[in-house]
């Protein structure tokens, strides 16, 4: 066991009054933070977590008893342990929809990228409109409004017009649309610092996927 560092009794003064000065700055300001709504957010950039995170607010959600669902646009042949738990365990309160077909260089047949996307859009638009399901997962969306499979001005009409006032959606995916980035409530871009896939380790179940 490590020993534990005795505190002068100065420093352990100085230490409280910096503490109870942020906690009263803190409580101020969550007196102002009285409002509830469905937000739009959005996971971007070239880092590794954006699904991830993703599934991580879906597990909260699930956790809270709260109905979700997840939409797949590029992974849809993918065994992930998400699809897998989710399937499994927790189908009566997430809906799943694998609706992709693989990565582009996979498919190589832009039609069927974009009827794929279609379909998956469909899905989402009816998942969304339900107002019992209070988040719906996205999962590499960003990367079919990239390619241009699916309109996003005309995504982001729907979510302006159609959401649910209290329905969560999260778009996930790398190059996420500078107009969707402006859309949205909240927007976290992944950063690429270290993968050991530039180090010749090939994608891991349990880390990956």
């Amino acid at each position: 066991m490590t020993a534990t560092r005795d505190v002068p009794p100065e420093e352990q003064a100085r230490h409280a009054a910096r503490m109870a000065r942020k906690k009263a700055a803190r409580d101020r300001m969550m007196e102002t933070k009285t409002a509830e709504k469905g937000l739009v957010i959005v996971h971007t950039g070239p880092g590794k977590g954006k699904s991830s995170s993703g599934f991580g607010m879906i597990m909260r959600c699930i956790a809270h008893q709260m109905p979700c669902a997840v939409v797949q646009f590029i992974k849809g042949a993918w065994d992930t342990g998400e699809r897998r738990l989710l399937t499994t365990h927790f189908a009566d309160l997430c809906q799943f929809h694998a609706m992709g077909e693989g990565f582009t260089w996979e498919t190589q047949d832009r039609s069927r990228d974009i009827a794929a996307a279609e379909a998956g859009w469909q899905t989402a638009q009816a998942l969304i409109r339900d107002p019992s399901i209070r988040m719906v997962l996205l999962d590499e969306i960003n990367i079919a409004l990239r390619y241009g499979y699916l309109d996003v001005q005309a995504v982001l009409d729907f979510l302006a017009t159609e959401k649910p006032p209290m329905t969560h959606v999260v778009l996930t995916g790398r190059g996420a649309p500078e107009a969707l980035v402006a859309a949205a409530d909240l927007v976290t871009e992944m950063a690429m610092v270290k993968h050991p896939f530039r180090a010749g380790v090939k994608a891991q179940a349990g880390v990956e996927f």
